[in-house]
């Protein structure tokens, strides 16, 4: 058995109610100890037992990322952890700083970013298991992530743990990874609920956003979260909501999260997201983490005792202000967390830093890297024959486990992209040229890398070094990009602009004079602007790929894999081509922030204004080419309580074994309300060997066509005439089909 203290402490807990149980006959044994009995039966016998003050105990932070149980009864304390990318190493009690374990170092996976680039619903299980096992090894009761805030900026800090702009598609790949994540006991805790798109601000800015919008675009995938893949916590943002901010909120966790939608389980502040006592009690928070330890208020040494749902709490309940029948529920809720994780018997062991999970690291990460552009079959790059290839750019060495706020990591190993590609390249000889000066800063947390990346050289020096090595070079490869230093991809601040930092630009606009042979890869978790997009004739997005990001990319590079991702966002030639910056509805200093563009988010827009994108949600290439043959309904149009099947013929048309996400678009083409042009509502990632032909079918429900009623407060179907859309991308649209309601 692996002793740490919580085992041990375990252990102690054991041997008193071993003794205590030996005075009585097994059959006495209290409801709430027998995992025999149905878990609200146990729910409500512990309840019963315990005091007031018990049951307060339960609904706060006792150290930076746990919080208590009751001793008394056996019950065991909750230990959380930040995802969602990786398991973040052990920290102090109730400090950020690092406790100086050796062995709390993990696998970083995938951003969600990338991982929604997948379009593929078996990597989001893979992806949830895997990490799942690691945070179950690491003894963990609640995984801090998935994040499933809809990208409505591309400067938004945090889109990278985010899976995309479309409510279809993150609803689609939350839900594998939630249930297999606690397949291992262990919860996941689906954040940030919700309006939380922006950090700019964060605890400040009041989101005001009509309801259609709300219900039809920001919802959608909490609420498959709470139905589909029953998530067993959800947390509350930052942002406020009708003037009150969401970790605790009537609203949105009363009225729409437990009321509408029947959510169990229990609602988990972010840390020093909670800041009104009397909101706290009655606007749906359960449990409150970070209010003293976060540095936003200081106080007494034993500071959780002065957090909203302790001491200031018991007091209201003393005195009659507060009532008991709703700390029942806070703490019915806290239970059925502490039941359903930490005090269950019967979970696997889970693992860590395994060889299956850096295998599920590089198999996410080869089928989320989307090939944006590859005119003149720059790529793939082939290994067999002699050659000279020169990579340019900081991040084809820099670590990007670490920084970005909660989800940096403490990895056991990260597999830079120039390490990635000079082990895949054969015959290649690789050279390497530094081109440009970024983020030279190594830390986190106490978490160091230990890579110096200091460079004397002046910015024109790097260009001409670059381009010298360049012009004799077989073929050039620029890995740039972002990172995760302030103001680009990272927690609490936002990008000040859609360009390339570092003087990226310049760089790239150099090398493609020198060199045709040129691939332009960028690592980012958001959309960056590309003045040289017609001067390069390849062109990849690789996110942030966690541990396996060179050997992955490498894989993409040399052909071993044949890019499959799309992207789950639009990448924009301007900032002004997006919507809530097309309305100025994005201000770095207002504290109120109106979603002007209402339902019109990332491409929704883009086809209302008859925008071009730069790259279009869905686009992605492959190495080899799908033909698509023409679509095709079942009937002719929808029962009102039944279904309707659309088909299409889809064959590989090339001379590679290749993978292809066949799309489906919807539009209502009689609505008495504005709509947009289509809208997603189903995927299907198929391989097919070269020559091979495969039927993609997609069922269409009644509740796939509906709109939300603002009138009615409810979702309406209309009668009339909708097309099917089915293609590559959303600006690729190979065929289209006609249906009615009637």
């Amino acid at each position: 058995m692996k002793l740490t203290y919580k085992s041990l402490a375990w252990l102690s807990l054991a041997a008193v109610l071993a003794l205590s149980c030996a005075q009585t006959k097994t059959s006495d044994k209290p409801v709430y100890l027998d995992e025999n009995q149905p878990i609200e039966a146990r729910v409500e016998d512990a309840l019963s037992r315990m005091t007031l003050e018990e049951k307060v105990k339960i609904l706060h932070a006792q150290s930076k990322f746990s919080s208590a149980g009751v001793p008394r009864l056996g019950i065991p304390e909750l230990w959380t952890t930040d995802g969602p990318h990786g398991i973040r190493p052990e920290v102090l009690w109730d400090e950020w700083r690092q406790a100086g374990w050796t062995n709390d170092s993990c696998v970083a996976f995938p951003a969600l970013t990338a991982l929604a680039a997948t379009w593929n619903e078996d990597m989001s299980a893979l992806y949830g298991k895997s990490i799942g096992e690691e945070a179950r090894f690491r003894e963990k009761d609640v995984l801090l992530g998935p994040g499933v805030n809809i990208y409505r900026t591309p400067l938004n800090g945090r889109n990278f743990e985010y899976m995309g702009e479309d409510p279809y598609l993150a609803s689609k790949m939350v839900v594998p990874y939630i249930q297999e994540v606690q397949k291992n006991g262990v919860a996941v805790c689906v954040k940030h609920y919700a309006l939380n798109n922006q950090e700019t601000l964060r605890h400040q800015y009041d989101a005001v956003v009509d309801d259609r919008t709300l219900y039809e675009i920001y919802l959608p995938a909490f609420k498959a979260a709470v139905h589909e893949g029953g998530a067993w916590s959800i947390m509350g943002s930052y942002n406020l909501y009708k003037g009150q901010h969401v970790c605790h909120n009537q609203y949105l966790l009363n009225d729409i999260l437990k009321n509408d939608w029947g959510f169990d389980g229990a609602v988990i502040s972010d840390w020093g997201g909670c800041h009104d006592t009397d909101q706290a009690i009655t606007n749906g928070l359960d449990l409150e983490f970070g209010t003293w330890t976060d540095g936003l208020t200081m106080g007494a040494t034993n500071g959780y005792d002065s957090y909203h749902l302790a001491d200031a709490y018991l007091e209201r309940l003393r005195d009659g202000r507060a009532s008991e029948e709703v700390l029942n529920d806070k703490a019915r809720r806290v239970l059925r967390l502490i039941f359903r994780t930490a005090m269950r018997t019967d979970k696997p062991f889970g693992s860590l830093c395994s060889p299956e999970h850096y295998d599920a690291a590089r198999q996410i990460a080869d089928e989320g890297i989307v090939l944006l552009k590859n005119e003149a079959s720059v790529l793939p790059l082939d290994a067999t024959k002699p050659g000279r290839i020169l990579v340019v750019g900081e991040n084809a060495l820099k670590m990007m486990t670490v920084g970005g706020g909660s989800s940096s990591l403490k990895v056991q190993k990260e597999i830079i992209p120039l390490d990635g590609i000079r082990a895949a390249a054969g015959k290649l000889q690789v050279d390497f040229e530094r081109g440009y000066v970024g983020d030279v800063s190594g830390a986190y947390n106490g978490v160091v890398t230990g890579q110096d990346l200091s460079e004397s050289r002046t910015a024109d020096q790097l260009i001409a070094d670059a381009c010298a090595k360049a012009k004799d070079a077989d073929a050039v490869i620029f890995i740039g990009g972002l990172n995760k230093a302030r103001f680009q991809d990272c927690e609490d601040s936002d990008r000040f602009g859609l360009e390339l930092p570092y003087n990226q630009d310049a760089v790239i606009e150099a090398l493609a004079q020198i060199n045709p042979n040129l691939a332009v890869v960028i690592i980012s978790g958001n959309a960056v602007a590309m003045p040289w997009v017609d001067k390069v004739n390849s062109i990849v997005e690789a996110w942030y790929c966690g541990s396996q990001a060179g050997t992955a990319l490498a894989d993409v590079i040399f052909g071993k894999v044949n890019p499959s991702g799309k992207l789950p966002m639009t990448f924009p030639v301007r900032l002004e081509d997006n919507g809530a910056h097309a309305l100025n509805a994005y201000d770095r200093k207002a504290t109120s922030v109106e979603y002007k563009e209402g339902i019109f988010v990332g491409y929704r827009w883009a086809q209302k204004k008859d925008v071009k994108p730069l790259f279009a949600f869905g686009h992605g290439l492959s190495y080899t080419t799908f033909s698509y043959g023409e679509a095709s309904v079942s009937k002719a149009s929808i029962p009102a309580n039944g279904t309707l099947t659309v088909s299409v013929d889809v064959t590989n048309a090339g001379e590679r074994e290749g993978k292809e996400v066949v799309q489906l678009y919807i539009g209502d083409d009689e609505a008495s309300v504005e709509r947009p042009v289509m809208e997603l509502k189903g995927f299907r990632k198929i391989a097919l060997k070269p020559g091979e032909t495969r039927k993609v079918s997609f069922t269409i429900e009644p509740d796939m066509l509906k709109f939300y009623d603002v009138n009615a407060a409810d979702w309406a179907l209309e009668k009339g005439t909708f097309t099917a859309y089915v293609g590559a991308a959303s600006d690729d649209i190979r065929t289209q089909v006609s249906f009615e309601v009637k």
